[in-house]
């Protein structure tokens, strides 16, 4: 697959020699911006009031120089690889943090908040960053870059960046399926409907915001997810039907909606990055990628989805090498995996960029 995906990119490179950059040639976007929840988040919990941080031990364990970022995994992200993938020696930084201002803001920069959702009954539930409110730093990132290189090349890095949004997986893990009242409101499809209906908002201010290449995530395979199978597989360790089921009824959704979107805006690239296949399939025939545990997670977590589904601080129960876990706690994947799904991402993400 990784022979697949650099033939792509080189393909790609030997059709664009101009992409109207503020930045070096060498990339096949202007910027990677990056909005959702802990898929995606690379360290802005780190400067919120909240519980749900990956900023310590053993997060990180194999990242550079070892250092637990706020990345809810061991190493990178798939958006760290497809940055890597577009050309980019340096990974755009959390919107939040003191270091993203000047030149590092150029390269792009992530909003994304680890327990955000759709919802914002989700994003208050973990003292998340909502999705309105990314958009609102989003628009305070695009003064910054103004008063930076001024408002042409501003523009130029606005149109041409790669933009990537993921949430939902919280919507449905750590509220809906764990609170009874919502779920006496709402069927799963009428949650799903909701949750649509945000999206589509999301979508629309990002498009009105200057974003023309955008990439969305869809919903992973629920009932695979190692706090899943925990909780709700009765004993057993395969994957539980009906939570996958759920997904795909929003994925099917979410994928009406984004063709709606492309037909309706004018100039707008917009494509789903399916990551419920890959995942599916690394969970179910993990040997074929050389994966060896799909069921756990690498590290010792908490006992149920409402107490935790991430690594207990400094846990000695973790496994020696995580390349052979699909998953590094109970909902997130290891590195490892995530260079599965970058390559989807990077396969889907051809239309955007060509």
């Amino acid at each position: 697959m990784e022979g697949c995906t650099n033939f792509i990119v080189a393909l790609i490179f030997l059709g664009m020699i101009n992409i109207g950059s503020a930045q070096s040639s060498t990339t096949l976007v202007t910027a990677v911006l990056t909005f959702g929840d802990s898929t995606m988040d690379v360290g802005n919990n780190n400067y919120l009031a909240s519980d749900f941080k990956a900023n310590f031990p053993p997060y990180g364990r194999d990242f550079e120089n070892h250092t637990a970022t706020g990345r809810f995994c061991n190493g990178k992200l798939p958006t760290d690889i497809t940055a890597e993938t577009l050309g980019f020696k340096t990974y755009p930084l959390p919107y939040l943090s003191p270091q993203a201002k000047g030149k590092n803001l150029l390269i792009g920069a992530s909003f994304a908040s680890g327990g955000s959702g759709y919802s914002d009954q989700t994003t208050k539930l973990y003292h998340a960053i909502s999705l309105s409110q990314q958009l609102e730093y989003f628009k305070e990132y695009q003064s910054k870059l103004v008063r930076l290189v001024g408002r042409r090349k501003a523009n130029n890095i606005i149109q041409g960046a790669l933009y990537i949004v993921g949430t939902g997986t919280g919507d449905f893990v750590q509220n809906y399926y764990i609170n009874s009242d919502l779920r006496k409101l709402y069927s799963v499809d009428a949650f799903s409907e909701l949750l649509i209906e945000e999206s589509s908002k999301f979508l629309k201010g990002l498009y009105s915001l200057g974003a023309r290449r955008i990439g969305v995530t869809s919903l992973s395979p629920l009932g695979c997810l190692p706090a899943i199978i925990r909780v709700f597989g009765h004993g057993r360790k395969t994957c539980v039907t009906r939570f996958n089921e759920d997904a795909l009824t929003f994925n099917r959704k979410l994928n009406h909606t984004v063709l709606a979107l492309s037909k309706q805006y004018r100039g707008i690239k917009l494509a789903i990055f399916d990551i419920y296949q890959p995942i599916y399939d690394l969970v179910t025939a993990p040997s074929k990628q050389g994966f060896i545990e799909a069921k756990r997670g690498c590290c010792m977590t908490g006992a149920s989805v409402k107490t935790s589904v991430l690594c207990k601080s400094k846990s000695v129960r973790t496994c020696s090498n995580a390349t052979s876990y699909v998953f590094w706690d109970t909902v997130h994947p290891s590195e490892a995996a995530n260079k599965v799904i970058a390559d989807s991402l990077v396969m889907a993400g051809v239309s955007l960029i060509s």
